[in-house]
């Protein structure tokens, strides 16, 4: 694997030790982050429940530093996240995406992403207007759309989705995997981080990720291409 990237959600406090790591191993390193963007405007602070703030108050988006102007950039964008626009999470908005977006590479993200959620939901207009308006703020060259299959019925279903959507924007497909540890000795510690970020026991989070697995299969009858060169 000639380049390995690093997204955390929300920050960068990894990547120096990643980078150094990377540049140890030959492996080039890509510095990015996986961003929570605010509904609206990143300075309003609407009303949700503890519990439903991740849920309920942002998108998530996949930023990448394409070069060193990118990395600057990328560092105002989580700096601001946390002066700016925090509230449960760091947030940013597409007003300050389109300021320092130089150098910038940018995914449309998981199914938290604004484009997938929207297509999900079975709001392919939404959708598309979304990309459409990353597609003006990025260009058509540093934004892409994003898809993944985990076995998720709705990650399935959005594919063939994305892929009409591609063709009517002219946005180019990058297809990702979610990868949030190296091995399966890992597993427990991630399981610890997660139970603590979100309050909840293991017992817990497994009882709603066994109803979100349901949900999702209840819900989902609703009606490739390459990154650019890194330098």
């Amino acid at each position: 694997m000639p380049a390995c990237a690093i997204t955390d959600h929300g920050n960068m406090f990894g990547a120096v030790e990643f980078y150094n790591e990377m540049k140890g191993q030959g492996v080039k390193p890509i510095i990015g982050c996986e961003m929570y963007m605010a509904y609206g405007s990143r300075f309003e602070k609407s009303s949700v429940e503890d519990q439903q703030a991740d849920a309920g108050s942002n998108n998530h988006l996949i930023v990448l530093a394409a070069n060193n102007q990118g990395y600057k950039n990328l560092v105002k964008l989580v700096s601001a996240g946390y002066t700016e626009g925090f509230y449960y999470k760091p947030r940013i908005d597409k007003e300050l995406l389109r300021e320092h977006r130089e150098g910038l590479i940018v995914l449309s993200s998981c199914l938290k992403g604004e484009v997938s959620q929207n297509l999900a939901n079975g709001n392919y207009g939404r959708a598309r207007d979304a990309a459409l308006q990353f597609k003006d703020i990025l260009g058509a060259e540093n934004f892409f759309l994003e898809i993944q299959d985990h076995g998720i019925p709705d990650q399935q279903k959005i594919v063939p989705m994305m892929a009409r959507l591609g063709e009517e924007t002219g946005l180019q497909l990058v297809a990702t995997n979610d990868s949030h540890y190296l091995s399966k000795d890992d597993a427990f510690a991630h399981e610890v981080l997660l139970c603590i970020g979100t309050g909840k026991t293991s017992a817990t989070r497994e009882a709603d990720e066994v109803l979100q697995r349901r949900l999702l299969r209840q819900g989902s009858g609703r009606d490739g291409a390459r990154l650019p060169r890194l330098s």
